[in-house]
């Protein structure tokens, strides 16, 4: 096993944006380094100058360096049948990959992280930072910040940790008892989207999302830990997948195809999840009841928002009731012909027995719904596409969701919001996507959303 030990030095910490301004790659074939590349890159691009102070690297240094495309040939070289090292090895990896998906080459290796590997073999410590881990274990590092220097503290480091484990890199694609093959594995992508394990008719018995659908599948195949982990892995033949560029497109199709399929194994993992709804309703005399209800997904009304459990549900409401002063009864919370017990407290304000005007209460429920309403009813959200010059587009209009579709960046003089808009293909709603949509929308408050004018 030959292992390429890489270090990094980049102009900000976003692979999406940053650039690469220093690489060190040190060849180890497991015993002691028998190859070196290191070089100072032209990154295109300012270096700000906190990182000049943290590494001394600045515009001046790098002006008359290489730009990446005049060393990726070596790299590709050097590291070719290589497993991928660094400490905390998504960062150097996704730049390195971003760097030549920018020239239009899809760069993948195996990799192997030493901060994961040391965490497994190396317990307890306080810190696994190099500097820090460099320091427990008296481990010399003349220039610490600079791509090389870490390099080498990062191989000694790499040595200790083969002392303990002589293979590390074993387990992912090999020793597994699985009908894929290492070959096919390394096939994946490494990219975000929705994967189907397929048996050997081609049935679909199990679809699943993830932002590296190569790793995740790893994580299945060696997954021996449950009766149901391991029926799967017998069952499973192929995999397909259908890429999305990001990960809240694949949260979408994911759930509608789980919806569609209604594979074997998600079926035994999710029949227990999201299975009641809130909703609403206006009765008979005019009043907006609020209401839990076991959700029929042959029911075409969404609910406002889901819960994994019938009591954590009730739980919810009666929470909606006391801050809202709700009455309990019309929220089918308290079964009685005449008034509900916190109408007795002074709790609730009489819509039980119609001592409320209904438009009253309906404004306080109204309240409640706003919380589950978008701030506009009518809305695109952008995100990364599955290639440089591609978007995704998600559909909102009138509070319903509409679907997603991908389109190019460029708009061509085109109304933005009526081009993305036509790039949409039309997907039903599920009791998934709003709450999918929120969470985004909560975790990400700067995400690019076009409004209807």
């Amino acid at each position: 096993m030959r292992y390429a030990i890489v270090d990094i030095e980049t102009t900000g910490i976003s692979y999406m944006h940053g650039k690469i301004t220093e690489v060190a790659i040190l060849i180890h074939d497991g015993h002691r380094i028998v190859d070196e590349y290191a070089t100072l890159i032209n990154p295109e691009q300012k270096i700000p100058y906190r990182i000049t102070q943290l590494t001394g690297i600045n515009n001046k240094l790098v002006e008359d360096a290489p730009k990446f495309y005049e060393v990726a040939a070596k790299i590709v070289g050097i590291t070719e049948d290589c497993v991928f090292v660094a400490h905390n090895v998504s960062f150097d990896y996704n730049f390195i990959r971003q760097e030549f998906r920018s020239l239009g080459y899809d760069y993948q290796r195996e990799k192997l992280c030493t901060v994961k590997l040391s965490r497994k073999l190396i317990p307890y410590k306080r810190s696994y930072s190099l500097a820090n881990l460099c320091r427990d274990l008296h481990i010399e590092n003349l220039h610490p910040h600079r791509a090389l220097g870490d390099a080498k503290a990062t191989a000694k480091l790499f040595e200790m940790l083969l002392a303990i484990e002589p293979n590390p890199g074993g387990l992912p694609l090999q020793g597994f008892n699985s009908s894929l093959s290492p070959d096919y594995i390394r096939s994946l992508p490494e990219e975000p989207g929705v994967y189907y394990f397929l048996d050997e008719n081609q049935n679909i018995i199990y679809i699943g999302k993830s932002k590296n659908i190569r790793s995740r599948v790893v994580a299945h195949i060696t997954n021996c830990t449950t009766k149901r982990a391991l029926e799967m892995k017998n069952k499973l033949f192929s995999v397909d997948f259908e890429l999305t560029g990001n990960e809240l497109v694949a949260l979408l199709l994911e759930s509608h195809e789980i919806h569609k399929h209604k594979p074997l194994f998600n079926r035994a993992q999710r029949r227990t999840l999201f299975n009641y709804g809130l909703y609403h309703e206006m009765d008979d005399k005019g009043y907006l009841r609020l209401s839990i209800r076991k959700i029929d997904d042959e029911h075409l009304i969404t609910p406002l928002t889901t819960f994994d459990s019938f009591v954590s549900a009730k739980n919810y409401l009666f929470a909606i009731c006391d801050e809202f002063q709700l009455c309990q009864k019309l929220c089918g919370l308290y079964e009685t012909k005449n008034s509900c017990f916190q109408y007795k407290l002074h709790e609730c304000r009489g819509a039980c027995i119609g001592e409320e005007n209904p438009a009253d209460y309906n404004d306080r429920v109204q309240k409640v719904l706003d919380r589950f309403a978008y701030a506009r009813p009518d809305f695109l959200i952008i995100e990364k596409g599955r290639a440089e010059d591609e978007c995704a587009v998600i559909r909102v209009e009138n509070n319903r969701y509409l679907g997603f579709g991908f389109a190019s960046k460029e708009v061509n003089g085109f109304d933005p919001f009526s081009y993305y808009s036509n790039c949409v293909k039309a997907y039903p709603e599920n009791k998934y996507v709003h709450s999918i949509i929120r969470s985004y929308l909560d975790k990400n408050p700067k995400a690019v959303v076009l409004k209807a004018e």
